[in-house]
């Protein structure tokens, strides 16, 4: 397995580059990560890859492993992950909620709560974790594709696989992470960071 970041910030991959990785420059103007990825999947060939965002520091190595490991089944073609949804986090349009069919896979994604519990019916919703595991063939699809309204409306890229038919597995993490999209994010990653916070 080779560990590489592909990132447009080079503040970023000198941090990289120090901590012992490998680091690749991508175009800024590049719309996503998927972009981003798809870009380096032309210079490093494998067969799967992983794209941890940005915004997710506090990824663990036991929820990456769970990703890449459910790529043993040859009809996955893309993955993510989830965690359950925190009671305050129920109304929070930072805190992406998603839903499963029978099969494991994602039906949808939402900044709102998704299935709306309408009847008052406990049900346990479930966060997504902003990484994505794609197959070489899926990611070159994938960035092909034109976005489609519910990606723009929702301004969530995975939205764009799902509306072109592409299945995306879901795979439990092994435990919640603090994604940063305010300024308080940043301050509880921080807090983490030097110990303040577990």
């Amino acid at each position: 397995m080779r560990w590489t970041s592909w990132l447009p910030y080079a503040v970023i991959a000198a941090a990289v580059t120090a901590a012992g990785f490998e680091a690749r420059m991508t175009d800024p103007s590049l719309p996503s990560g998927t972009a981003r990825t798809a870009v380096i999947s032309e210079d490093i060939q494998y067969d799967v890859y992983v794209n941890v965002q940005g915004d997710e520091p506090l990824i663990d190595a036991e929820g990456l492993k769970r990703l890449t490991a459910c790529f043993a089944d040859p009809a996955v073609e893309m993955a993510t992950l989830w965690y359950p949804l925190a009671d305050a986090d129920r109304d929070n349009p930072n805190a992406v909620k998603v839903v499963a069919d029978a099969l494991g896979n994602a039906l949808f994604f939402s900044r709102s709560l998704i299935p709306y519990p309408r009847n008052g019916e406990g049900f346990a919703p479930r966060k997504h974790i902003g990484v994505y595991g794609y197959r070489r063939d899926t990611l070159r699809r994938l960035v092909s594709l034109p976005p489609c309204d519910l990606e723009r409306i929702e301004s969530l890229e995975q939205l764009r696989a799902l509306y072109h038919g592409v299945h995306i597995r879901l795979v439990a993490a092994s435990r919640e992470t603090l994604g940063v999209d305010t300024g308080a994010d940043l301050e509880r990653v921080r807090a983490v960071f030097e110990g303040r916070l577990r």
